[in-house]
């Protein structure tokens, strides 16, 4: 996190003393930096610059319309799953054309209110999705752009709960389905074939994943040109993963890079939906020690902040890296779980973390 560096000992946001930021708005607070935010999308835009692309950063990775309004001015599209995140890219000045609306749960009124802003596709999940969208279109004499994410059946080796590319997943279509649900896509006259989507997981840490997914979707590619069927372009999704501590994911030029040379010479519109590998390290949870508290078994922080803030440690055991504001002049360090004042076991932000404390 090289925008937040310490400097005599304080930790600094950009050109800000992060205590500045603690004293003027209290805490629990978050602090994002604009270069980071920059500077990460940035690395998608140079490793696709000279072909077709569009890239869609995955609203959900965070919603702050501030973050929003940053990649919004830097040209991004928006991966959506709501008309509630629909709502906030149109907030912070995205534009609507370039939204791409994934999720298995797409309401009607959802669908009803991106047609009537002109998004630029509808990743469908399921072929009673096709139909329902097909419906709604009609009724407003629209035509509703289409692709269908379809489920390749390969392990990302991630997480469970971020794994989302295996037959017993609840995402997409599976591969050997996707051919007739193109098929009658086709054959239906409210909606139009654009693309073909796929995204396999979340924090993926190795570019083996993305490339047998590709490989798979490829096939599909010529299976539905064989059917008369042409896609425009080729919605990659996202997952890239991030250093939290020993992680060593490969960089989004790699990355990129690979997947571009197994695609070889097909011309084809490239979409990305990149979230946590430009959101995950552009800012940090603010928060304060309220009380020190010692048992037996424990040293317990107890902090301002807690797992509605920062729920990944309490949701997927994650470890997440805490450091303080202000590194001068501390007591001895010890071994302390961080804890949050909400009335759960779970409330936690990491456990056992060696560091020098104090209280306020």
């Amino acid at each position: 996190m090289e925008h937040f560096p310490y400097r005599d000992g304080q930790l600094y946001a950009e050109g800000v003393a992060v205590s500045e930021i603690a004293a003027a708005h209290g805490t629990p607070c978050y602090v994002y930096s604009r270069a980071a935010l920059e500077e990460a999308f940035s690395q998608y835009q140079r490793a696709l610059a000279d072909c077709d692309h569009l890239i869609c950063y995955a609203v959900k990775a965070n919603s702050n319309l501030a973050v929003l309004d940053v990649l919004a001015r830097l040209g991004a599209g928006f991966d959506i799953v709501s008309a509630g995140e629909l709502e906030r890219v149109i907030a912070a000045g995205g534009d609507p054309a370039k939204v791409v609306f994934s999720g298995v749960g797409k309401t009607p009124a959802e669908m009803a209110r991106a047609l009537q802003l002109g998004i630029h596709c509808f990743n469908l999940e399921s072929a009673a999705e096709l139909e329902v969208l097909d419906r709604v279109a009609g009724e407003m004499g629209a035509i509703a752009p289409i692709s269908v994410r379809v489920n390749p059946d390969v392990d990302a080796r991630t997480h469970p709960y971020i794994s989302t590319g295996l037959r017993e997943n609840k995402f997409g279509v599976e591969a050997d389905e996707a051919l007739r649900v193109y098929q009658r896509a086709a054959a239906l006259d409210n909606v139009e074939v654009v693309g073909l989507d796929c995204h396999i997981g979340s924090q993926l840490t190795e570019v083996s994943p993305f490339l047998d997914a590709l490989r798979r979707l490829l096939t599909l590619v010529d299976s539905l040109e064989e059917s008369g069927i042409y896609i425009r372009h080729l919605d990659l999704g996202g997952g890239l993963g991030v250093r939290y501590g020993e992680e060593a994911p490969p960089s989004v030029a790699d990355y990129i890079g690979a997947l571009r040379r197994e695609l070889g010479g097909r011309k084809l519109k490239l979409l990305f939906e990149p979230g946590r590998s430009i959101a995950a390290n552009a800012g940090l949870l603010l928060t304060r020690v309220a009380y020190l508290k010692t048992t037996p078994q424990h040293n317990f922080a107890l902090v301002d902040a807690a797992m509605n803030d920062m729920l990944r440690p309490a949701l997927y055991q994650a470890w997440m890296d805490i450091q303080p504001v202000d590194r001068r002049g501390g007591g001895e360090s010890a071994h302390w779980d961080i804890v949050g004042p909400v009335c759960e076991t779970g409330d936690f932000l990491g456990k056992n973390r060696e560091l020098s404390l104090a209280q306020g």
